[in-house]
């Protein structure tokens, strides 16, 4: 038995060996397989003396997220779960009962119900609390095991205790299959002029968006609007099939350089256009990412479209999924896509942090220039820059907060009960007063948004040996802290109204409402319209002259 381990022991290390010697001039294999071990042996002497019990799957998943954080944020790990989870984000399908949620220690919050589907039927609404599944209680779960409740085979029973506004509602609901439209809403601005809003690139984008495209043009489409704001990106082939739609047979649309060369490739367009003729904008914003700025960084390349709006993102940097073993997953950045004039739009640079862990800009004194079709001059240097820059008074870091906070969704849910109606779809705004309204929420009733500073003075104010003697004071700077905050806000009113008025528009008209809202009173809108309807505008941007 000694002798076949001995064997087995020297089969394995000459295969090592052999790889080492294979690999010692490309790569750092030894490293890797030396860190690797190191990392097995620690972790079975914790396993074995640790005073406490060690949850392996758990104690590994924390180990392996950490590693990655040194890299990229799109260069993530997927445990069997997640991977589920990426499928759905993917493929735009799952079993469910039709709204998006998040959790909290309560249970599971509905954020939006999804207009038609089993949630809707039962009239269960945005804000109400799921607290009981069956006989088993929500509360205090960890998000992993509550993110896995409501999906499942479809056309399941769930017994759901509900807490809405004060009192708790018992519902049945079965689960169905939920198909997450990536174009959401279609339709004519006015006679000629049609609006597609594509909020995702997944594996139906670029059918959906053809679809619509040619609905409209039955209609009467002679100019179309094609909205890419707020759309993160997703599959890189949908967006050169989408930018395809566009442009001639065999243009290049966008071009990867990767360290493994079988990744460096020069993506061209291989179908017949939809069509080549159509005036055409493009509506990006600040969280227009990577695939979104695939298509409006191409047909900005070859004069195609005006594109309008604010910057965009700045991720140039592409994904792949790569299966691991027990049906894991890791989301792997492999390459920088560059748009057809050669412009890389990736802003920050995560391969050379600080010494402090800042990622530094790719932009900082190295802004290049590169030429369009028609010669116009464009940049790279991070994002993609409109033609038309329109944009709402530049954040700040407190408003940057307040949106990642849950404080807009609790104060809309506190509006929809307080309002049993609200004007038409196409009329509604948020007056100055509803803006006033939400800003004595902020100061009165919200529990969930603090800034940077408030949260680090409440550290310092609990950690003080002095505490009762500094009260009268503390109460000062935190009322002083407030009013800054509120003031900060305020310098912000126009971005922050829209949100407000999207999410107010949701509670009462579904997504459609919100997008139907738009085509009458959403300024970026209105300026496509009237830069296609102008067409020696439209010619003079597109010739650069």
């Amino acid at each position: 038995m000694r002798n076949h381990t001995i064997k087995k022991q020297a089969i394995v290390a000459l295969v090592v060996g052999v790889i080492f010697l294979s690999f010692s001039f490309k790569s750092n294999f030894f490293e890797v397989a030396k860190q690797l071990e190191i990392y097995t042996t620690l972790f079975k002497e914790l396993n074995i003396y640790y005073v406490d019990e060690i949850n392996p799957a758990e104690f590994t998943n924390e180990a392996i997220k950490n590693t990655l954080k040194e890299l990229d944020p799109y260069t993530n790990y997927f445990d069997e779960q997640e991977v589920e989870e990426a499928r759905i984000r993917k493929e735009g399908e799952y079993a469910g009962i039709g709204a998006s949620v998040f959790y909290d220690k309560r249970g599971i919050i509905l954020n939006e119900i999804y207009e038609g589907y089993a949630a809707d039927k039962k009239e269960l609404k945005a804000g109400d609390i799921i607290t009981k599944i069956g006989n088993q209680s929500l509360q205090d779960m960890d998000r992993d095991q509550l993110s896995q409740l409501l999906k499942g085979a479809t056309n399941a029973s769930l017994d759901l205790e509900i807490y809405r506004q004060g009192e708790k509602i018992t519902v049945t609901v079965f689960t169905e299959k939920v198909v997450i439209n990536p174009v959401p809403f279609y339709d004519l601005i006015d006679n000629e002029t049609g609006y597609i809003i594509l909020t995702r690139f997944n594996e139906k984008s670029s059918s959906e968006v053809k679809k619509a495209f040619n609905a409209l043009k039955k209609r009467g489409m002679k100019k179309l609007v094609f909205d890419l704001r707020g759309n993160p990106g997703g599959s890189l082939g949908e967006a050169i099939n989408i930018s395809n739609f566009f442009l001639p047979k065999g243009s290049t649309i966008v071009s990867t350089k990767a360290k493994v060369k079988k990744w460096s490739t020069i993506y061209r367009a291989s179908n017949t256009p939809l069509d080549l003729e159509i005036p055409l904008t493009i509506l990006v914003n600040n969280k227009s990412a990577s695939a979104s700025e695939i298509v409006a960084g191409a047909l900005q390349d070859f004069d195609r479209a005006v594109i309008i709006g604010e910057r965009s993102f700045g991720k140039g940097l592409v994904q792949k999924y790569i299966n691991l073993t027990y049906g894991t997953q890791l989301k792997l950045t492999i390459s920088k896509y560059y748009t057809p004039s050669g412009r890389c739009i990736q802003e920050l640079d995560y391969a050379n942090r600080d010494k402090n862990g800042k990622v530094p800009k790719f932009s900082e004194g190295s802004i290049s220039s590169f030429k369009t079709k028609n010669d116009r001059v464009v940049y790279d240097g991070g994002g993609i820059t409109p033609d038309i820059l329109i944009g709402f008074s530049k954040r700040n870091e407190t408003t940057n907060e307040l949106i990642k906070s849950r404080a807009i969704f609790n104060f809309t849910t506190d509006y929809f009960y307080k309002n049993p109606t609200i004007s038409s779809v196409t009329d509604f705004s948020l007056s100055s007063s509803d803006f006033n309204s939400f800003l004595n929420y902020i100061k009165l009733s919200d529990t969930v948004f603090e800034t940077t500073q408030e949260r680090l003075f409440l550290d310092a104010y609990k950690s003080s040996e002095e505490i009762k003697f500094i009260d009268k004071e503390y109460q000062q700077i935190k009322m002083k802290l407030l009013q800054e905050k509120i003031s900060k806000i305020s310098k912000n009113q126009d971005f922050l109204s829209e949100i407000i008025k999207d999410q107010i528009l949701i509670r009462y008209y579904y997504k459609k409402g919100s997008y139907e809202n738009k085509l009458k009173n959403d300024s970026v809108i209105l300026e496509a319209v009237k830069i296609l309807k102008n067409k020696n505008q439209y010619t003079k941007i597109l010739k650069g002259a």
